[in-house]
This record gives structure tokens, C-alpha cells and sequence, in this order.
């Protein structure tokens, strides 16, 4: 198809949602996600099938060709023919190394189903189970591609049986992380199934595929591609059996397009409205005619046209020109240009209807997650965008030039937009700015080296460690605090979280938020989880995983000071008693108060610093303590050099949590604290000969060591400039 033909295909399948499909790459790092891509882009036309798995056309930025890897989720659209039926796809190219799991979670809002990769030879990893994990909790429907499949063949000389017996493996293990991370009622819908035909086995590198469906259509046999394969007849295999048929006919006939999807996601991604309103109708039948519903994903620079907003349309359309309402911004802003992507390039569209995956210019205020809807018919926000991971590591950066602070500032705002899973404090007593990544490779990436390619110098911290408070017991008695005027006071008490509800926070099922009176999804959830029904009814707000609640009775004038409680108690959880790091699974609760009858004598001056230090007051009483991110890592090393990494794990704090052994590679999983892992990558691999290598599984909290305890909180206090003299002043 030309070029001119395939923009005008695109044009008129754009309007047909039964004929598109959204879909996303995912995988674990180097398991082939790019060059699975680039098979598909010459497939469709779009790219010379010699250079297909060799170009990596998706990792057009430079930093990620110098890297190998890639930083940014990538998008482009293809027309693939079934039979006599023309289908867009809409696809989006992700990330797989873990610093980078942002731009997967982001991406995961966008797409209604994704094909996950998994190498033939190492099956599912660490970053394997990530990704399903993002896509699941999405209502993202997977497939799988079994790829590397030529390694069985020429490296390990896997007979047809054996190559059975893995590719089994690596299904079964897939379909337990399906089974343990989808919702009861999805699992079944959500199941990789190899007779269906939603697993396919190829090589990405070679250009062939193969799935059940189509050995019985091709009478290609596994015996047929090993004998192939030993002659060096892959070119010919490639043409038998092209990979881009084999994944895309896959990805047409087994993940839903979005009219489907869009009837049970909506719940999903938009608990903030009503189903039954106009537009969560509207938006359940991807309805192009209905009020405009759409979620920004992802914001990047263009060196063209400034800053392009990815944007899922899910009911209504977008035309160029047209004004705009970004819900979080509270903004009005004007369209310049609506696009569909083709990699690096866009094409112009005059305009782009509900089901589809767009480039928007003209956007300046928009950020990963807005929500963007019509000026004359507000909407209830999309769910925020959350990351299964929080930053853990943070570096202070300051400007070595003063008069390049302004540009210092500006790039950080918007670094922030591009991507919330990096955030931006500045610390006020030292004016630095304070950048938290997922790790050190997602700063450098995101911060430090695209600040050095725009000249702007900066001097940067090595790493800081963000650790967390909370409290073991009840405090046993209610903390007094009054306000400078002395006219006001206020009692509280602090107790630890229920396990169970912290969990579910944790899992990203109860998000921060105002509660509501009415709320009864919420007031049923906790109840279920083991809180006290009357007490759940009293919650004001949750903040960072953490409760507030009013439990005062008859209380003159409370509801008139709520806000400055509430905004104390967010100051108080931001900042703990014992170092001034965030709070984590607290519940505050305010029990009695007595306050001055002119609400001249009560206002923020007066009711927020009592509110503040009586909370952390009760905190202290309720025996605070420190908590420390740990990370779950996977490494895997011969056997023969598994001493070195076990040492290297012990020398830091670390602790075996489990060790199995496959072909002689040892495979330990290890729980290291964060602050004991900077230079770890490096002291491995020269532990182990340089053939160790390691991956995140997950990070947790938990407390730190007590005699480590008091060290730790003055360290932390030295380094944020807090003097006995200020906290005197504060308490």
C-alpha cells in the first residue's frame, strides 16, 4: 500500500471502532519488544522488511540507541488485512527496564490489550510479572509471544519434545501471574490459551512466527522449523510463515476492540462519575457522537511544535481548533492540531473520533492522567494514573550558574508533566531542588541527561534514601495542642492502620481522597476490611495511606475549622516527628476540641501549627518508628560464581529469601535495604566475573533496624538543615 493510500485507510477505519484494536508491547528488558515491533511496521508497509528487526525504528532517541534500551513508550498506527477486512492498530511500545515502568503503567490506560514477550530461553522474569501486573489492574487484556525461539534451536538443541515442554512452562507460569493479579471474574477472559491461538512462538530477530491456528492452516510442524532452522532456510521460513501475520492476526481475532473494551473498563478507570450519567453511557459504547471523555497519557516534546499530548479518546471527538476543558488544570485551552502517530512522524487529522489513540498540539497545561472534556459539560476526573512502585531514591540538584535557575525550574515542571512518577520538592531551607526517581538509571535518564544536552549545569547529590514513619500502638493518652493565641485547643490520638486496609491501599483499591458522607462503596470496603463501621463514617480524608478522622461529639464551630484540620493533618503526614519524612498506614483521629466563639481567633494561624504538633506529639506517644524501602531483586548467576553474589548480598544488609537452580545458573532472591544498593550492579557483576545480573521484583517497607534507628534520623536531619532550635520552635 503507498503512503497516500494507507493515510486514507487509516482516515476511514478511524471511524469503524469494531475494526480497530489499541494494543501495547510488554516485557521484560531484552526480551525483544522493539524488534518484535519493527516486524510489524514492515508487515504493514511502513518500514523495509530487511531492516526489521534490526533497525529498532521505535528507539528513535538518541540517548535510548546509545543505551540500547528503551526510555520511552513509542506509538504508531498500521492497517493489517484479515481475509477481506481492513483493521487499525493502534499500537504503543513500552519500556521493559524497571526505572522505566512509568511509561508501561501510563501506557496500559490507553490500550485495551497487549502482547506480553517472553525470551524462549529465560521465560517469564521479574519484569514479565510487572507489566502483567500494570496491565491487569487496568482491565488490559494480554496475549503472549514466545519469542527467541531460535535459541532452543541453535543454541541449547532442544528437540521438538523439549521445545514443548519449555514453551509449556512458560505458559503455565504466565497463566499463575494472570490467575494471581486479575480480579475473580476477568481470570477466564484474561487466560493465555495455546490451542485458541492466543500464544504465538517465533523469532523477532529471524521475522518468523508460529501458533497453533496456523501450523493447522500452513501445516508447518515444530519438526519443519528446527530442520529449517539447522539449514539456515529462515529467510524462507520468515516467507511461510511471517511473523506479522501470525501476532497481528492474533492480536485481531483475541483482544477487543473498543467497543468491547470500553464496556467494562469504564468502571474500572472512572469510579469518579456515574455509569448511568450521559457521558458514562456515552463512553461504555465508545459513542463518537456522545460528550467528549478523554485521558492524556503521555506528554513529550516535539522540537517542531512544542509539547504533544498522547490522548485516549473515549467518547465524543476532537477536532483541530477546537477549545477544550482539562478538568485537573481547571483550564480552558485551544487545539492546534489533532494526529495519529507513525513513529517518529504524525499525520494531521481534521479530526479524531471516540476509540481511538491521538497526538494533540496546543495543550500547555495538560499532564500525565488530565482528563479533557467540553467547556459546556464538565466530567468527573479519570482515576489518576498510579505506578505499582513509588520513588524510592531522590538527589538534590542545584545550578552551578544562578542566572540558569529559571531554566532549571521550567525543565522540572515540565520533566514532572512528562512523567508523574518523577516528582520535584524544593527544599526551603537549602534551595534544592529534590528530584525522586524509581532509581538511580530513571534520574539520569529523565533528569541528568537531558539537563546536560540542553546546557544547563547543574551540580547534583549522590543518592538519598526516602524512608517513612508510622507508629506501633495507641497513643495512650489524648494529646493537647493549643494554638499561639492560647484561646484554642485541640486532643488527639494515633493508632496504627489495619493491616488489611494499608494493603488495599497499597494495591491501589482505596486511593487518597476526600471521603464523602455517601460514599457507601467505600464505607463497605473498609467495613469488609476489619474497620469499625461507625468509625469508617466519621473519615474526613485519606492522605498517603493514611486516615483522619473526626470522632468529636457537639464540638461548637468543628465543621467551620475542618479544612485547616484537614490541611494540618496532610502537613503532619507529609512530615513526620521524628525526621520529617512521610507518614505511611497512621490513623489520626481528633477527639475533642475547644474552640473560641470569634472565628477572628480561630483561623489558620492559630488552628494549624496546634493541629500539627499536637498530631506528631501523639505520634511520639504512640511510639513512632522509621521505616525503610527494601527492594526484592532477582539475580541470576552460574553456579559456580554464586558464593560472590551471596557475599555481596550478606555485606549489605541483605537477606536470602529463596534459591532454586536451572542449567547450571543458581537464581536467588534476595531482600536488600535501598540505601545498601547504590554501586550494587557494579560490586556484583565484579563478585561474580561480570556474569551476574539482577532485576527488580518488587519494593517494600519495612522498619529499620532499631540500633540503626537514631543514626539514621540524624543523618536525615543534618541533611534538611533541621537544628534542635527549629524544632523547639516548631513543637
Amino acid at each position: 500500500m503507498a503512503k497516500a493510500e494507507i493515510a486514507q485507510t487509516i482516515k476511514e477505519l478511524m471511524m469503524k471502532p469494531d475494526q480497530i484494536r489499541n494494543i501495547g508491547i510488554v516485557a521484560h528488558i531484552d526480551h525483544g519488544k522493539t524488534t518484535l515491533t519493527d516486524n510489524l511496521l514492515a508487515g504493514a508497509g511502513m518500514m523495509s522488511e530487511e531492516l526489521a528487526g534490526h533497525q529498532l525504528a521505535m528507539d528513535f532517541v538518541e540517548q535510548e540507541q546509545e543505551r540500547g534500551i528503551t526510555i520511552y513508550a513509542a506509538n504508531v498506527s498500521m492497517v493489517h488485512k484479515v481475509g477481506d477486512r481492513d483493521y487499525l492498530i493502534n499500537l504503543i511500545d513500552t519500556p521493559g527496564h524497571v526505572d522505566f515502568g512509568g511509561d508501561v503503567t501510563r501506557a496500559m490506560r490507553a490500550v485495551d490489550g497487549v502482547v506480553v514477550v517472553a525470551d524462549a530461553v529465560e521465560g517469564c522474569m521479574p519484569q514479565t510479572e510487572t507489566v502483567l501486573r500494570q496491565a491487569l489492574k487496568e482491565r488490559v487484556i494480554p496475549t503472549l509471544f514466545i519469542n527467541k525461539v531460535d535459541r532452543l534451536i541453535k543454541e541449547l538443541k532442544l528437540t521438538p519434545e523439549q521445545m514443548e515442554e519449555r514453551f509449556k512452562k512458560i505458559i503455565t507460569e504466565v497463566n499463575i501471574l494472570i490467575q494471581k493479579f486479575s480480579e475473580p471474574e476477568y481470570k477466564n477472559r484474561c487466560t493465555v490459551n495455546v490451542v485458541e491461538g492466543k500464544v504465538a512462538f517465533g523469532s523477532a530477530l529471524r521475522n518468523w512466527a508460529i501458533s497453533i491456528p496456523m501450523m493447522k492452516e500452513s501445516g508447518i510442524s515444530f519438526k519443519d522449523i528446527i530442520e529449517m532452522t539447522e539449514r539456515g532456510e529462515e529467510k524462507e521460513l520468515a516467507k511461510k510463515a511471517p511473523l506479522h501475520r501470525v501476532v497481528l492476526d492474533m492480536v485481531i481475532k483475541h483482544l477487543p476492540n473498543p467497543l468491547t473494551a470500553q464496556s467494562y473498563r469504564v468502571e474500572r478507570i472512572w469510579q469518579g462519575g456515574e455509569e448511568e450519567s450521559v457521558v458514562g453511557k456515552s463512553m461504555r459504547s465508545c459513542d463518537p457522537d456522545g460528550k467528549l471523555a478523554a485521558i492524556v497519557t503521555k506528554i513529550y516534546p516535539d522540537p517542531h511544535a512544542g509539547y504533544v499530548a498522547t490522548v485516549r479518546i473515549f467518547s465524543g471527538r476532537i477536532r483541530s481548533g477546537q477549545e477544550l476543558y482539562l478538568v485537573g488544570s481547571q483550564k480552558k485551552e485551544k487545539i492546534q492540531q489533532v494526529s495519529i502517530y507513525k513513529g517518529q512522524q504524525r499525520v494531521t487529522m481534521d479530526e479524531v473520533v471516540a476509540g481511538n489513540i491521538v497526538g494533540i498540539v496546543g495543550l500547555k497545561s495538560a499532564f500525565s492522567g488530565e482528563t479533557l472534556c467540553q467547556p459546556d459539560h464538565v466530567i468527573p476526573a479519570f482515576e489518576s494514573i498510579k505506578h505499582i512502585f513509588e520513588p524510592v531514591v531522590t538527589k538534590a540538584i542545584e545550578p552551578k550558574q544562578p542566572k540558569q535557575l529559571a531554566k532549571l525550574i521550567e525543565f522540572l515542571r515540565k520533566t514532572s508533566m512528562e512523567d508523574p512518577t518523577m516528582t520535584v520538592k524544593i527544599n526551603e531551607d537549602t534551595g534544592e531542588y529534590l528530584v525522586s526517581g524509581l532509581g538511580e538509571l530513571h534520574i539520569d535518564a529523565k533528569i541528568e541527561r537531558p539537563l546536560k544536552d540542553a546546557g544547563i549545569e547543574v551540580s547534583v547529590s549522590p543518592p538519598i534514601v526516602i524512608y517513612k514513619e508510622s507508629v506501633k500502638e495507641r497513643t495512650p493518652a489524648p494529646v493537647e495542642g493549643k494554638s499561639p493565641n492560647k484561646h484554642n485547643r485541640f486532643y488527639f490520638i494515633t493508632e496504627p492502620l489495619e493491616e488489611a486496609v494499608f494493603k488495599a491501599m497499597m494495591d491501589g483499591d482505596i486511593p487518597d481522597q476526600e471521603v464523602k458522607k455517601k460514599n457507601l462503596e467505600l464505607i463497605d470496603k473498609l467495613t469488609g476490611l476489619g474497620m469499625d463501621r461507625d468509625e469508617v463514617k466519621k473519615m474526613k480524608l485519606i492522605h498517603n495511606r493514611c486516615i483522619f478522622l473526626d470522632v468529636t461529639r457537639g464540638v461548637h464551630a468543628i465543621l467551620e475549622v475542618m479544612e485547616m484540620l484537614k490541611q494540618a493533618f496532610q502537613e503532619s503526614m507529609d512530615e513526620g516527628p521524628l525526621a520529617r519524612e512521610p507518614c505511611s498506614a497512621v490513623k489520626v483521629k481528633i477527639i475533642d476540641a475547644k474552640l473560641h466563639e470569634d472565628a477572628i481567633h480561630r483561623g489558620p494561624a492559630q488552628v494549624i501549627p496546634a493541629v500539627r504538633r499536637a498530631i506528631r506529639q501523639a505520634m511520639v506517644g504512640s511510639k513512632a518508628f522509621i521505616l525503610e524501602p527494601k527492594q526484592i531483586i532477582r539475580i541470576d548467576v552460574p553456579t559456580e560464581q554464586m558464593s560472590g553474589a551471596m557475599k555481596e548480598v550478606q555485606n549489605r544488609r541483605g537477606q536470602i529469601v529463596e534459591m532454586s537452580e536451572e542449567r547450571g545458573v543458581s537464581i536467588i532472591k534476595a531482600k536488600l535495604p535501598v540505601a545498601e544498593m547504590f554501586g550494587f550492579n557494579s560490586a556484583l557483576k565484579s563478585g561474580t566475573g561480570g556474569q551476574g545480573f539482577f532485576w527488580l521484583i518488587d519494593v517494600k517497607y519495612e522498619p529499620l533496624p532499631k540500633e540503626l534507628e537514631q543514626k539514621v534520623v540524624t543523618q536525615i536531619k543534618q541533611r534538611k538543615g533541621i537544628t534542635e532550635e527549629q524544632e523547639d520552635v516548631e513543637e
